[in-house]
């Protein structure tokens, strides 16, 4: 198969690996600061919110801890925030309010994300995110 064919060609169909990465698409400081805006804003609402019925809560507040942490390198923080970020969002590609699908997507961003940078979470994060949700829990 050439570089042109793909066993799937309705993915990606409209992306040139010749055309420069948008801005807006890539972990650049402009789009990380935006990330994180996004999620200092929306983390604690949404988090308080759902605590109770997400079963990666932990894992959501770990990763927040660390990406608040000035230990972890930049990049991995990056990838943080945008995880963060999606799971703060509103827009979804499964919508939260879908009754047992609805963080699935959420989730699995999560997940992808661990896999990467998941080494720079601590235990001094696990076990902050652990504290901070059976406080959650207990409050709602």
């Amino acid at each position: 198969m050439s570089g042109r064919e793909k066993a799937s060609p309705h993915v990606n169909a409209d992306f040139d690996p010749r055309i420069p990465l948008h801005r807006s698409r890539a972990l650049t400081p402009h789009v990380m600061r935006l990330n994180e805006q996004r999620v200092t804003r929306g983390f604690w609402p949404k988090i308080r919110k759902v605590a109770a019925h997400v079963p990666f809560a932990s894992d959501a507040l770990a990763v927040w801890f660390c990406a608040r942490d000035d230990e972890t390198p930049v990049a991995a923080k990056g990838m943080m925030f945008a995880a963060l970020a999606y799971f703060v969002l509103p827009t979804d590609a499964i919508p939260d309010f879908i009754a047992g699908i609805g963080y699935t997507d959420d989730a699995a961003v999560f997940v992808a994300m661990l896999s990467i940078v998941g080494k720079h979470l601590k235990p001094r994060h696990r076990e902050a995110a652990k504290a901070a949700v059976e406080r959650l829990r207990e409050a709602g």
